[in-house]
C-alpha cells in the first residue's frame, strides 16, 4: 500500500514593527516625507491619517471663500499648525472674516501668517485675529485690502513680531489723510521690514522709526520722497545691518543718513539714479563693515570709480560685490581686488568698460574669487584665457551675452580646469555640457514653505513641501533666464544671515 505524504506549509506572519514605532517616532519619519508620499502614509490606516494629521506643522490652503465650511473639520485634524499661507487667486473670491476668525480660534498659537490675494478680509477681522495669535513672530500680506487699523491691530497684540512684509496693501489712504501705522507693542521685536509697491509707505514711518532693534529694511518701490524719512530712520535705528533700496526716490542726502548706521554689512542701490558717487563715498568711509554691496546703476553713470575705490579703501570685509549698469575700470577693480582679500563672489552685468584688460586683472588679483559672473560686457576669448591661471580658488563662471567669448575658449577653459563650472550663453544654441548646468532660481525666500493639507477638499490648494531649496538653488544667478534677477535672489537669499 502507498502512503502518499503530505506537506503542510504553515504561513508564519512577520512581525509588525510599524505598530511598535511610538507616535512620536512615526511623526518624524512623516516629517522626512515629500507632500505626496505623506498623502499616502495618511491612507494607510487611521492611526497614520490621526499622526500625520497631528504633526503637521505648516500649511497652505487655497483660500477662496468656499473653504469656510471645512475650517472646523480641517483644523480639528490638523490642530498642530504653526505656520499657515493662505493664498487666493486673483479672479476669485477670497475667504472673509468669518473665516479668518474661525482660523485664529482654533490655530491659537499661530507663529507665521501669510496672506495673498485675501481682499475680503477688513480691517474687523485683522483685529480679531490678532487678539487670538498673539504669538506671531512673522507675518506677510499682499495685495490684501484692509487698511492702516487692520495693521495697527496686529502690531498692538502681537508683541512677539519679529518680521513683518507688506506687499500692494490696498486699504491704506492716499494722501495727508493717511493714518500713521505703528509703532505698538511691536516694534519692541522686529528685526525685519519689507515694504513693496505701496502707494504711500511712508504712513509706516512711526514703526520703522520706533523698531530699535530693526536690523533688515528693505523698501522696493515704494513712491515718495524718503530722503527726509531716511534722516529720521537712521537717527533713530543706528543697529541695522542690512538696507535694501530698489526704485526709490532717495539721493545722496539719504546715503548720507544712512551711514550713521556703522553696523551695515548689506546694502543693495536699484535704480536709485540718484544716488551718486558722494552718497556711496560717505557710506563706504563710515561704514566699514560692509560685506555685501549690490548696486544697479541703470546706466545713469552717476556711480562709478571714485565711489568703488572708496570702497576698496574702507571696506575691507567686502566679500560680495555686484555692479550692473555701472562702468568701473580697471582702477577701481584692481584697488577692489588688492584690498578686499575676502572678496568671493563678483558679477559685472552691462558695463562698457570691462573688458580683457579687466577680467585679466581680476584673474591675477583676486585670489579668493569663487565665483564670477559676466554679462553683456566687452569681452573676447583673451579675457577669459586668463582665469585658467588665475583665481585659484575660482569655482564657477557665468558669461551671458558676450559675443566675443567662443564655446571653443570656454571648453578649453574646462579642460584647463577640470573642477570650475563653465556656464556659456551668448545667444546661440549651445551643446549640451554636464558641467555647463546648475540649478534654478530659487523663489520666495523671504517666505516659509508652505506644506499642504491632504483632506480632499475643493479649497485645499496642492503644493509641494520640500525642504529648504537645494544648494544648487542658492546659487540662482547661474541659471540661463534672468541673468541680473538671478543674481539678487541666489546671493541675497543664500547668505542673507550669515556673518563673516
Amino acid at each position: 500500500m502507498q502512503v502518499e505524504e503530505q506537506t503542510e506549509y504553515v504561513l508564519v506572519e512577520a512581525p509588525d514593527y510599524i505598530s511598535d514605532l511610538p507616535d512620536e517616532c512615526l511623526a518624524c519619519i512623516f516629517q522626512s516625507l515629500s507632500s505626496g508620499d505623506r498623502k499616502s502614509c495618511s491612507l494607510v490606516c487611521r492611526r497614520w491619517l490621526r499622526i500625520e494629521g497631528q504633526s503637521r506643522h505648516r500649511l497652505s490652503l487655497n483660500a477662496q471663500s468656499d473653504l469656510l465650511p471645512f475650517v472646523t473639520s480641517l483644523f480639528s485634524r490638523f490642530d498642530a499648525v504653526t505656520k499657515l499661507a493662505l493664498k487666493c487667486d486673483r479672479r476669485s473670491v477670497s475667504i472673509g472674516d468669518e473665516a479668518l476668525v474661525a482660523i485664529s480660534i482654533r490655530c491659537r498659537n499661530l507663529t507665521r501668517l501669510k496672506l495673498r490675494a485675501c481682499r475680503e478680509i477688513t480691517d474687523a477681522g485683522m483685529a480679531a485675529f490678532a487678539k487670538n495669535c498673539k504669538a506671531l513672530k512673522k507675518f506677510s500680506c499682499g495685495s490684501c485690502a484692509f487698511g492702516a487699523k487692520g495693521m495697527n491691530a496686529m502690531l498692538d497684540n502681537c508683541a512677539s513680531l519679529e518680521d513683518l512684509s507688506v506687499k500692494r496693501l490696498r486699504g491704506i489712504t492716499d494722501g495727508a489723510t493717511a493714518e500713521p501705522i505703528g509703532p505698538g507693542l511691536a516694534a519692541a521685536s522686529l528685526k525685519t521690514i519689507c515694504l513693496k509697491e505701496l502707494y504711500n509707505g511712508q504712513c509706516f514711518g512711526p514703526l520703522i522709526i520706533g523698531s530699535k532693534n530693526l536690523k533688515t529694511l528693505k523698501l522696493f518701490r515704494c513712491s515718495g520722497d524718503w530722503d527726509k524719512l531716511l534722516q529720521v530712520i537712521a537717527d533713530r535705528v543706528t543697529g541695522m545691518v542690512e538696507i535694501h533700496l530698489e526704485r526709490l526716490q532717495v539721493s545722496d542726502t539719504g546715503l548720507v543718513a544712512i551711514s550713521n548706521c556703522l553696523n551695515l554689512e548689506i546694502l543693495h542701490l536699484v535704480k536709485t539714479p540718484e544716488c551718486t558717487d558722494i552718497g556711496l563715498v560717505s557710506i563706504a568711509e563710515r561704514c566699514r563693515l560692509l560685506r555685501k554691496l549690490h548696486i544697479d546703476g541703470w546706466k545713469a553713470h552717476r556711480i562709478g570709480d571714485d565711489g568703488l575705490m572708496a570702497v576698496a579703501k574702507y571696506c575691507l570685509n567686502l566679500q560680495e560685490l555686484v555692479l550692473i549698469g555701472v562702468n568701473p575700470t580697471q582702477i577701481s577693480l584692481e584697488l577692489l581686488a588688492s584690498n578686499c582679500q575676502n572678496l568671493e563672489r563678483l558679477a559685472l552685468c552691462g558695463s562698457d568698460t570691462v573688458g580683457d584688460v579687466e577680467i585679466s586683472c581680476i584673474a591675477a588679483k583676486c585670489v579668493a574669487l569663487k565665483k564670477l559672473c559676466i554679462k553683456s560686457c566687452p569681452v573676447s576669448d583673451h579675457g577669459l584665457e586668463a582665469l585658467a591661471n588665475g583665481c585659484p580658488n575660482l569655482v564657477k563662471v557665468k558669461v551671458k551675452k558676450c559675443r566675443a567669448v567662443t564655446y571653443e575658449c570656454a571648453d578649453l577653459l574646462r579642460m584647463k580646469r577640470g573642477s570650475l563650472a563653465v556656464n556659456l550663453d551668448s545667444g546661440e544654441p549651445e551643446h549640451q555640457d554636464a558641467s555647463a548646468s546648475d540649478g534654478g532660481v530659487q523663489e520666495n525666500v523671504d517666505e516659509f514653505h508652505p506644506v499642504p493639507n491632504q483632506m480632499p477638499l475643493p479649497s485645499i490648494a496642492p503644493s509641494s513641501t520640500g525642504r529648504s531649496t537645494s544648494f544648487k538653488s542658492r546659487f540662482g544667478l547661474w541659471s540661463g533666464k534672468s541673468f541680473a534677477a538671478c543674481t539678487f535672489r541666489g546671493w541675497s537669499s543664500g547668505n542673507s544671515s550669515s556673518r563673516g
